[in-house]
This record gives C-alpha cells, sequence and structure tokens, in this order.
C-alpha cells in the first residue's frame, strides 16, 4: 500500500512538472525565438586581416662587400654584422622581399665582382637571417656565371630558406608561380627582367629567365587570378641606371600592370630611389581598386660609390582585406632611409654598414659624435634627397 502512495505522489509531481514546462511563456522556457532564429540566420562576416610587408632593393656584393666579410682565420664569410641596425624592420614583417643581384654559383668558379658577380654562399644564410622570404632573381646579372650558375644560386636560396621568382631551374619550374598565403591574404609573386647583359639564355633554356614582354605577363596574370589571389605583386627589373626619376616607358608597363590587375609594383635595377605613388586604379569593368608602385628602390647592399647610389629605403607596406567584400586595400606605405655606410679609411674588417639615416642622425644630434661631423653631414643631405624622391610617406585619411 505504501509503494502505491509513494507511486501515485510522483507521479503527480512529474505530470505538473511536464505541465509547467510545456505552459512555460516563451521569454522564460529558453527555447528558441523567431529573434533568434534571424539571428542564426544572418551571416557571420569575417574580421578584416591587416599585414605588413616590408621591401627592400637590390642586394648587390662587390668585392669590397665580400673581402670586408672575410675571416681570414677561419676562411669563412660572415655578412650579418651590415644588417645589425636595420634588423629590427624585418622582424615583425608578415613577408619580406628584395632583389639579389649578384650570383651563388660556388666558391670553385671564383668569386668575383662587377661586371660579372658570384658572391659567398654565406650571404644568402645571412639575408635569410635578417629576415628576407622572398627574394627576386630574373635580372641583368642573373646569367653572369651561365645557366649553370643561376641553377645554382637557385639552389642556395632554397638551402637557405629563401623563396624566390623569375629565374627558373626546369621548364616545369617556370610554369609554377610563386604563392603566399600571408595570414589569410593570398598573394601572388612575379618578376621580370628587360635583359641580360646580352648574355644569351642558352638553346633549348628559353624558360630559365622571365622577360619584359606583355603577353607573358598577362598570361601570368591571368593565370594566378584563376587561381583565387587578393593581392598581386611584380617586381620590375627596368628603368636606366642612376635616373632618380621613371622614364615613360616604366610609366606605359605600370599602366599596364595597374589595368591588368597587379596591386603591387616594386622596381629595381636603376641603383639610386625613383618615385612612389599609391593611386586609384579603374579596371575595364568598371571597378576600381588600390595600386602602389615604386619605380626604383636603389640598391640595399652594395660596394658603389657613385652619386645617390647609396641611398635606398625599407618600405612597410600595410594591407587590409575586407572581411566583408574581401577588397583588398593599401593603407599606408612608410619607409625608412638607409645609407650603405663604409669607413673607407679604416682598415679593420666590418666596415660596411646599412645605416639607418635617422636613428644615426638623431644619435649625433643626442651627443654620440662617433661617425664624425663630415659623416653626419652627408647623412643630412642624403635624407634630404631620399624625402626630395619619394615624397611624404602614404598613410590613408581614416586611419
Amino acid at each position: 500500500m505504501k509503494k502505491f502512495i509513494v507511486a501515485t505522489i510522483i507521479s503527480i509531481f512529474i505530470v505538473f512538472g511536464v505541465f509547467e514546462i510545456i505552459t512555460m511563456p516563451k521569454e522564460d522556457s529558453g527555447l528558441i525565438s523567431e529573434d533568434n532564429v534571424a539571428k542564426i540566420d544572418e551571416p557571420i562576416i569575417p574580421d578584416d586581416i591587416t599585414i605588413h610587408m616590408t621591401v627592400g632593393g637590390d642586394v648587390l656584393c662587390h668585392n669590397t662587400n665580400f673581402w670586408d666579410a672575410y675571416d681570414a682565420s677561419t676562411g669563412t664569410y660572415d655578412f650579418s654584422y651590415s644588417f645589425e641596425d636595420i634588423k629590427k624592420y624585418f622582424d615583425n614583417a608578415d613577408i619580406a622581399i628584395g632583389t639579389l643581384e649578384t650570383n651563388f654559383a660556388g666558391k670553385s668558379v671564383g668569386y668575383s665582382n662587377y661586371p660579372l658577380f658570384n658572391s659567398p654562399e654565406a650571404l644568402a644564410t645571412d639575408l635569410r637571417e635578417l629576415g628576407f622570404d622572398i627574394l627576386a632573381t630574373g635580372n641583368n646579372h642573373c646569367l653572369d656565371k651561365g645557366f649553370s650558375g643561376m641553377v645554382s644560386t637557385l639552389n642556395e636560396l632554397d638551402m637557405a630558406g629563401i623563396e624566390h621568382m623569375g629565374t627558373y631551374a626546369t621548364e616545369e619550374a617556370s610554369q609554377q608561380y610563386l604563392i603566399k598565403d600571408v595570414n589569410g591574404i593570398k598573394m601572388a609573386f612575379l618578376n621580370y627582367t628587360y635583359g641580360t647583359n646580352g648574355i644569351p639564355v642558352p638553346k633549348g633554356k628559353e624558360f630559365a629567365v622571365n622577360f619584359i614582354d606583355k603577353d607573358k605577363i598577362k598570361h601570368d596574370i591571368d593565370s594566378v587570378k584563376e587561381i583565387g589571389i587578393d593581392v598581386i605583386c611584380v617586381n620590375m627589373h627596368w628603368g636606366e641606371e642612376y635616373r632618380l626619376t621613371q622614364t615613360k616607358q616604366q610609366e606605359e608597363l605600370a599602366d599596364f600592370l595597374f589595368q591588368n590587375g597587379v596591386d603591387l609594383i616594386l622596381g629595381s635595377h636603376t641603383h639610386c630611389l625613383e618615385p612612389m605613388e599609391k593611386r586609384t586604379v579603374v579596371l575595364e569593368d568598371g571597378t576600381e581598386k588600390d595600386g602602389f608602385v615604386i619605380y626604383s628602390l636603389g640598391n640595399f647592399m652594395s660596394g658603389q660609390k657613385a652619386e645617390n647610389s647609396r641611398q635606398s629605403v625599407i618600405l612597410d607596406i600595410q594591407l587590409t582585406k575586407s572581411g566583408e567584400t574581401g577588397k583588398i586595400s593599401i593603407d599606408q606605405v612608410k619607409y625608412t632611409p638607409t645609407y650603405m655606410f663604409n669607413f673607407y679609411n679604416s682598415r679593420q674588417l666590418k666596415r660596411f654598414k646599412v645605416m639607418d639615416i635617422e636613428a644615426e642622425i638623431e644619435k649625433y644630434e643626442a651627443g654620440d659624435t662617433s661617425i664624425g661631423a663630415s659623416m653626419y653631414n652627408t647623412l643630412k643631405k642624403e635624407l634630404e634627397n631620399v624625402y626630395k624622391v619619394l615624397g611624404d610617406e602614404i598613410i590613408t585619411e581614416d586611419m
């Protein structure tokens, strides 16, 4: 009997409990309301993606550079000291790119100076440790040591962990494109040169070097577009040496590249700085996009002494991909003026250094006069020249 009574009471509680749950007002029920359904159906917009791209100029290596880097006690080369003052500008980069205008053809063929460059392989490792992720290899010196020297150069870059474009060891490699996913922004990197200083590409190796040819360039741009690219970056080895302004041909080629969908154009070859600009590009279908070109970055590293050949800049390009539209904006382009410093009269080693011009001027004016008054005045002049050629940094107004 007691069991029957207990069972009855439990049944009553269950029935009334269920009834209460069923009749509970919607706002207290925790069930999905129409409002909640509407919110769930709304598309989730991804966050914007912003990256920073560091860009350096041409890496040359004259005999004065590699003599200075040589350690007779070990028989080895070390170029890392040259980059100590500017390494911080690479440390926080999401991607870093430059131009390699020398070869790593091997010690057996002899390390050599202009006009046929061949540099110690340690430079490749030191450039990677500095922070370079990609080097454009298509330039007028890429065949200085022949096809085999060019292949050796690519192998050394591979071993150092630096990716490359513009020259190729095989036809199969020439048909592949350098694509990088940089924190969610898909970037394609292309590279073309005006020539190879009259050194012919070996017969049967026509694939080895990307020359500036509009049909070839358009084919490559269209091909990477089919992959689904957010940003197309093209390194152009072009222009006239030691000229501080771009040529009409450079302007015409830049227009061609922009109209075909290129976002970033990075110029090299002239051994000195040339102007930069950001523009709004109107495509054939009427849509608009951002475009940026610097006609020449000058020498990042070299042993040159000619006027304007020792000044350069390190660019910091900020790109954003809109989470809502997927459109790419070039938010800002800042630059750090640099100078290839050389203690001419010093017999000690490690006298070549890529110098942060503004930082050295600031140190001198704060009381550290170790560079001397003459170099201080030189740096002031060099800085004025950089400002004159490049103008103001590019910063979007709404940032």
